[in-house]
């Protein structure tokens, strides 16, 4: 496994009902059982390989409000409210720390669009204080940029991605949560026009909810049902290093590199912004929806032709039986390659501005498949034309902080509950009547 993650025990048996039922275990499915669970909700979770194995355990570990799309704010402030009460709340280490964030650059643009966020951020009472020269000095001891200034978002923070999934689903499993990894979903059962049911390799599950939080698998999921969700896949690359006296206390971006601290000492590293694109058929099904967003960003991305990713993996043209093999089985955790010039990219860019770093080593690599929308905005919402459906997908590369609201949120909307956030910018109708598709979010 090239990304660590945490074990997490199986339920024993397969039940044939449930109130509700979640497809997929990263961070979003794994917070939305948590609180289904602490609600007595008789919940399920289905994950066709293991809890947290793709891009939940793969990203950088960021909680931030810190440059976030407007759109996003409420859930961001909810999410981290969250993950400061988590740890204690589920008896689980998930690894959260409220240490802030560290911008700097060079760049006095940069400086304006911070100072600009900011100024938006404060009627959400969020906290951002734009750094002059001597200040992004001062909060990035020994680096050897002179920097211009940056920015500092003191109430934002990070988690680890290792443990933070697996966490929250042993936490429900106390609660009554049954779980049941290496089970994929091979489509839904629908009478009547709407969902009453799963459909696994195990049997069927009877259900009138389903949360589908499939990640860069939701859209060939949906597809499944006549269910049109334009999800573009992108490739990111990080690594971690091994334990080292670390110089960097807090998360720290520049436009060389980006990194965080962990828990053992080491650091969690990439190079900020990059990707890569292995386009298949539903890169192609989708590429005039993204095209805004493609030319806002290729200045960042590769892209990488071939033509594995039409036959396997979540771009390909599948289709399947309910009886047959899903291609959710044929691939139980999708592990893409790492971009090998990037980790040295990042780890000599990062040497270079701490010297204090030299000889530090690199643990393990990996890549990571994010799903993206086109304006970079998640999908938290049901599904007009198949009731009973919502879908958490989406998160465009910045979805592990808003893991604990985005589950709140599904969690409610599964159960008819008062959303924690207004859940408009969050609506599924938007991606297929194309409101708003031309202005891609922050990322």
């Amino acid at each position: 496994m090239p990304a660590l993650i945490q074990y997490v025990q199986d339920s024993l048996y397969l039940p044939s009902s449930a109130d509700v039922v979640i497809i997929g275990g990263g961070i979003a499915g794994a917070a939305a059982c948590w609180e289904l669970a602490r609600q007595g909700v008789n919940v399920v979770l289905l994950e066709k390989g293991l809890i947290g194995a793709e891009q939940s355990s793969r990203n950088w570990g960021w909680c931030r409000q810190q440059n976030r799309d407007e759109r996003e704010l409420p859930l961001i402030i909810h999410a981290l409210q969250r993950w400061q009460q988590l740890n204690q709340e589920t008896g689980e280490e998930l690894g959260f720390r409220k240490t802030g964030l560290v911008y700097a650059t060079r760049n006095e643009q940069d400086i304006a669009a911070w100072d600009n966020w900011g100024k938006m951020a404060k009627s959400y009472d969020i906290r951002s204080q734009i750094l002059n020269a001597s200040q992004a000095r001062a909060l990035t001891p020994g680096s050897t940029t002179d920097w211009k200034g940056g920015v500092h978002s003191p109430d934002d923070g990070h988690a680890e991605p290792s443990m933070a999934a697996p966490g929250l689903v042993r936490a429900a499993i106390r609660k009554g949560a049954q779980v049941f990894q290496q089970c994929a979903v091979r489509g839904l059962d629908i009478s009547a026009g709407r969902v009453s049911g799963v459909v696994t390799e195990r049997g069927i599950i009877t259900t009138s909810r389903v949360i589908c939080a499939a990640g860069t698998w939701t859209s060939m999921f949906c597809r499944r049902h006549g269910i049109d969700l334009p999800l573009g896949n992108v490739i990111g690359s990080a690594f971690r290093t091994l334990p080292v006296k670390q110089v960097i206390s807090v998360p720290f971006y520049t436009d060389s590199f980006a990194c965080r601290p962990q828990l053992d000492g080491g650091y969690t590293v990439s190079v900020s912004g990059r990707g890569r694109l292995e386009p298949g058929f539903q890169g192609l099904k989708y590429a005039r929806q993204f095209y805004s967003t493609f030319n806002a960003r290729r200045h960042n991305l590769t892209v990488s032709p071939g033509i594995m990713p039409f036959i396997r993996g979540p771009e390909a043209l599948a289709r399947w039986s309910m009886e047959g093999v899903s291609p959710f089985e044929k691939v139980r955790i999708l592990d893409p390659a790492a971009d090998q010039a990037m980790v040295k990219q990042g780890l000599t860019a990062m040497v270079r501005e701490f010297p204090q770093l030299q000889g530090i080593q690199v643990a393990q690599s990996w890549g990571g498949m994010i799903d993206s929308t086109p304006d970079a905005i998640p999908v938290i919402s049901p599904v007009e034309k198949l009731p009973g459906l919502i879908v958490s997908a989406g998160y465009s590369g910045h979805g592990f902080g808003l893991g604990p609201g985005a589950g709140r949120l599904a969690a409610d909307l599964a159960t008819d509950a008062p959303p924690i956030v207004d859940p408009t910018p969050y609506r599924y109708s938007r991606l297929v009547d194309g409101s708003g598709l031309n202005t891609p979010g922050m990322m």
